[in-house]
């Protein structure tokens, strides 16, 4: 049986989220399916993975919902199914009510209406994005809506990487005034599906950037239309068991063991207790190595 992998979000206000989450849960028990789903008063975000019967089922059964009829579904291959017909990509299925779908820290500025997200980003899709670069050429900045450390392995050419080791970091930079020179300029907000860059966006454009612009299903949809053959560089780094994805096999590898320096883009946890990021080691560095932040400083 194929095994795939479902992304996908909705910002739209919900009255009794966890209604849904009981809904969403026992329908994704009923399916065999695993993975995450977080719901609030915004809407729902979700990655689930399992046979491909059974997420066709989960995808008509969810759009049968009215405000979640316009979901944008993004398809990815599973690395597989163990022997009870459980995605290998989870390990279990969570379905969680939080304040945002998001965790950027600011769930008051965020304003939602049955249209989605209200003053954030014009979505532009990737052909959109390409006529956006071919007319204001390097006017354009992309701007890196993931965490830091995901950037190490895959990113857009010149893209701006904010100094984050988690969502909540993104409300610092922007206050910090480092990047008030981009606010006359057009700034393309990226990331993986789409759903971070619709609040970093909004949040943005209140602070003063007059030019926002997001990449309307992320870079997920990007590599669908793209490939390797874009303004992409490298992998996509997942929260998965995959954990890193490309879009070919002739992907560049650009990240760099922080170990030895050699092209790799395999991931490992930093080996500092009080840091939550992850950082590139290539198999032949071992299994464990401190990130970047915490290296110590060269003599």
């Amino acid at each position: 049986m194929p095994a795939k992998i479902l992304l996908y979000y909705v910002f739209t206000p919900i009255a009794d989220p966890d209604a849904i989450r009981l809904w969403q849960r026992d329908l994704c028990e009923l399916l065999g399916l695993r993975g995450r789903i977080l719901i609030s008063e915004h809407g729902i975000n979700g990655t689930v993975g399992g046979d491909m019967d059974a997420l066709k089922t989960y995808v008509r059964k969810t759009k049968q919902y009215a405000p979640f009829r316009g979901v944008d579904m993004k398809w990815s291959p599973g690395t597989g199914l163990d022997d009870d017909g459980f995605s290998l990509d989870f390990p279990r299925l969570t379905v969680k009510v939080r304040d945002e779908i998001v965790s950027f820290g600011t769930p008051d500025e965020l304003r939602i209406d049955e249209n989605g997200v209200v003053g954030g980003g014009t979505h532009l899709k990737p052909g959109e994005l390409h006529r956006l670069v071919a007319e204001r050429g390097d006017d354009v900045t992309f701007f890196d809506g993931r965490n830091a450390f995901e950037a190490e392995i895959g990113r857009f050419k010149n893209a701006v990487v904010p100094n984050t080791e988690t969502t909540r970091d993104f409300i610092a930079e922007l206050d910090s005034g480092r990047y008030d020179h981009l606010k006359d300029k057009p700034v393309v907000t990226y990331c993986t599906g789409g759903v971070r860059c619709e609040v970093l966006s909004s949040l943005m454009t209140s602070r003063g950037f007059g030019e926002v612009y997001q990449l309307e299903g992320g870079i997920v949809r990007y590599g669908e239309t793209f490939g390797n053959t874009g303004l992409w560089e490298g992998s996509l780094y997942v929260f998965d068991g995959r954990e890193t994805t490309t879009f070919g096999d002739d992907a560049t590898i650009i990240g760099r063991c922080v170990s030895c320096g050699a092209s790799s883009d395999r991931m490992v946890n930093c080996a500092d207790d009080d840091c939550r990021a992850r950082t590139v080691l290539c198999a032949a560095c071992g299994e464990t190595a401190v990130c970047r932040r915490h290296a110590p400083a060269e003599a």
